[in-house]
């Protein structure tokens, strides 16, 4: 039997439709917005005015309700609105893109494509396929973020209307949603349509479990209003004393929630215990928000005990995607456990509507120019290298701005630091002293290396101690050049520290030689081994690389002035006057080159348009027959090498391989006794530039053995080290690996 259409009836709703989609439109529409709108609308209802959807209604109230969804729910401007009316027109009807782009502009066909895109992928395939082909498309759509926003839109309409569908479609497009869409809302702030999609994703996957849940949320319905009435009542008086202008309202958990907590918990309904929430949303200035928020939350908590365990600040520290709130948990009358959710208005409407609510209070009249600034900025979150479509999905993470990050410090300051920013240029960013003597990180409570690398939304916490300083290593882990300039600034002045200490040193040891040390005497030695300047021949002393032998040999060839001569001679002496200790830099023998970071020694040859010499800053070239070829940075090819085959650049540098650091595996045995690693800690502690990596130890009935790796500078330090191992108290052999 043929449907009777009522045609006049339904222009009447479209028509109906279209005045409340202008009505409710988040943003304020210019006259010339809404001239745009009405032009969109126009092209839909031709394009679709034969298309009917499997309910029998007219195809075009799908693109007017999405469109709804965009203006409402997510709050975005004119254009996301006119595309959301024209998403299905270039699939489905006889418009091309080409129409489109003319009619409207490059920005509203290069949303309609991606949309169109989209929907390609998503006939009939498996779950899995379908977000890897999702994920492709994320990665490859450069354009416009718009795309994904009004997809989710799209897509939290076809769930609200899929009962006229076969069950196996249902399922399948009820178990994508939950898969790829609601996650994606999750990530993108988009919180009250996430909690949608939650709810109508179980609907149809699991259909029994949903209609229980939700005949027993709708049963309880009642209890929670009289209970939130009770919880009012106490508060009330002291709120309305404070001069406050507040409401309180309650909201039921989503029976996703409620569902998620009866699993992980593995209890029954009636044992979840906060199937609701209580809101007190406050009206407040900008300057006053933090202030009334925790005078709140005293008023509360003076009535009823918190448990201070479920205390969430988002308000110190708001979530990376913009979200706002101060949540408690507290035992409310009849001794039951409830959550009190604390906001103001601001920060309720961005719990409701993401970043498109925080821009219109962070922009004021230039709101659609900052939600262009934030769907731009959205792009960064598209260009995750992971492969694999699970862990994009589930690991989808909002970063806000393409060229900085912002971090937090513990107490909730905001800090701003360029992307690919670590652990440690925060720590310099902080102050240059807390920088200098960072120790290790924490990032959001987790210990971290120092090389870790930020990401917005991370709460950073420093560890700093007095006994620690920059070292080498340190400028592999920076980025940010102040951090890199300090930490360079600081190991000078190390080496310096070292030299005034090799220098005492030397002047001991030489005393002990019956020789005097002075000027003459510094230029024979820095003659004799071969360095440039006397801050080098103390540095050397100083970490034992220049030893006892080593200058009893020089004592012996000073006392044979023959021999001295012709080795003068040979030599010739360096014709600058000698530097003294307070030159800034020690100049180093370069005569090793290492490449990456991993400063590997790799076979090379040094190029001919550029000649570098060792202590010029370089770089490696891996040519296709010759190996690595090494040029100057300053080479004239040296930006068209770059530019065209940066994945054949390989860092290098020239090091003075006398202050190259070794890695040493030291095994040990002997009898146990109480304090025995204590002892053999602080023995390698107390030996000068020798630093600990691992230490394993293992005792049985009353024997002990152990292996210990240790960073040292040379040989000499390290058979320092084992002799003064060799007499803690218990220990019996110690021997190299």
């Amino acid at each position: 039997m043929a449907v009777v259409i009522d045609t006049e009836k339904e222009n009447k709703e479209i028509a109906k439709q279209y005045k409340e989609l202008l009505r409710i439109s988040y943003q304020t529409l210019s006259d010339e917005d809404k001239k745009l709108i009405r032009k969109a609308f126009d092209t839909a209802v031709d394009a679709h005015k034969e298309q009917r959807r499997k309910s029998g209604e007219a195809y075009i109230f799908h693109p007017i309700a999405v469109a709804k969804i965009v203006a409402s729910e997510i709050g975005l401007d004119a254009t996301s609105i006119a595309a959301a009316l024209l998403h299905d027109v270039v699939e489905d009807t006889e418009y091309k893109l080409e129409d489109i782009e003319k009619m409207f502009g490059k920005t509203v066909a290069v949303i309609v494509d991606g949309l169109t895109k989209i929907s390609h992928l998503s006939k009939e395939k498996d779950i899995s396929l379908q977000a890897e082909n999702f994920r492709k498309m994320l990665l490859t759509l450069n354009d416009d973020v718009r795309v994904i926003i009004i997809k989710i839109a799209d897509r939290l309409h076809n769930m609200q209307t899929m009962e006229a569908m076969p069950e196996h479609k249902q399922v399948k497009i009820a178990s994508e949603t939950l898969y790829i869409y609601a996650p994606l809302a999750h990530r993108i702030g988009l919180y009250n349509i996430k909690t949608e999609l939650e709810d109508l994703g179980l609907k149809y996957t699991e259909p029994e479990v949903y209609n229980d849940i939700l005949g027993k949320v709708e049963e309880s319905k009642e209890d929670q209003e009289n209970y939130i009435t009770a919880f009012s009542d106490v508060i009330r008086e002291s709120l309305d004393q404070e001069g406050l202008n507040y409401q309180i309202k309650g909201r039921p958990k989503s029976v996703f929630s409620i569902r998620r907590k009866m699993k992980i918990q593995n209890v029954s309904y009636d044992e979840v215990y906060d199937k609701f929430a209580i809101r007190i949303i406050y009206k407040s200035d900008t300057a006053n928000e933090k202030f009334l928020a925790w005078k709140i939350y005293s008023i509360v908590t003076d009535h009823f005990r918190p448990n201070p365990v479920r205390l969430r600040d988002w308000i110190s520290s708001p979530k990376s995607t913009g979200y706002e709130a101060l949540h408690i948990t507290v035992m409310g009358p009849k001794g039951r456990w409830v959550e009190v959710q604390i906001r103001s208005e601001r920060m309720h409407e961005i719990a409701e509507k993401g970043y498109a609510a925080h821009f219109k209070y962070k922009h004021g009249d230039q709101k659609e120019q900052g939600i262009e600034i934030w769907l731009n900025r959205l792009q960064e979150a598209l260009e995750n290298p992971n492969s694999n479509a699970v862990d994009f999905v589930e690991e989808f993470k909002l970063n806000l701005y393409s060229k900085e990050i912002f971090v937090f410090t513990p107490k909730g300051e905001l800090k701003s630091l360029p992307k690919g920013a670590t652990a440690l240029d925060f720590a310099f960013n902080i102050h240059t002293e807390i920088g200098m003597s960072t120790r290790g990180a924490k990032v959001n409570g987790k210990l971290v290396p120092l090389s870790y690398e930020l990401k917005s939304g991370d709460q950073v916490e420093i560890i700093t101690s007095q006994q620690s300083k920059p070292n080498a290593n340190w400028l592999d882990y920076a980025t940010t050049a102040r951090a890199r300039s300090k930490i360079k600034t600081s190991l000078k002045e190390d080496k310096k520290q070292i030299g005034e200490e090799g220098k005492e040193l030397l002047r001991r040891k030489l005393k002990h030689m019956k020789i005097t040390l002075n000027e003459k005497v510094v230029n024979e030695l820095v003659v004799y081994f071969k360095l440039k300047t006397s801050l080098d021949l103390f540095f050397r002393v100083g970490i034992g690389t220049i030893d006892n032998q080593m200058l009893k040999n020089f004592a012996a060839s000073r006392t044979n002035t023959f021999i001295n001569f012709f080795k003068n001679r040979i030599r010739k002496a360096p014709s600058a006057p000698q530097e003294d200790l307070n030159k800034q830099e020690v100049t180093a023998k370069y005569d090793l080159l290492v490449f990456g970071r991993e400063e590997e020694k790799l076979s090379y040859k040094l190029s001919n348009c550029c000649n570098p010499i060792p202590g010029d800053d370089v770089f490696g070239f891996i040519t296709v027959n010759e190996g690595i070829k090494v040029h100057k940075k300053d080479c004239p090819n040296a930006i068209a090498m770059q530019s065209n085959y940066a994945y054949r650049i390989i860092s290098a540098k020239w090091i003075d391989s006398t202050q190259q650091e070794f890695v040493v595996v030291l095994r040990l045995s002997g009898i146990d006794n109480m304090g025995l690693v204590n002892n053999v800690t602080k023995v390698i502690s107390n030996n000068m530039h020798v630093n600990m990596k691992n230490i394993n130890f293992d005792t049985n009935d009353g024997v002990f053995s152990g292996k210990i790796t240790v960073v040292v500078k040379n040989n000499t330090i390290l058979r320092k080290l084992i002799d003064n191992l060799k007499k803690v108290n218990g220990i019996d052999k110690v021997s190299r690996v």
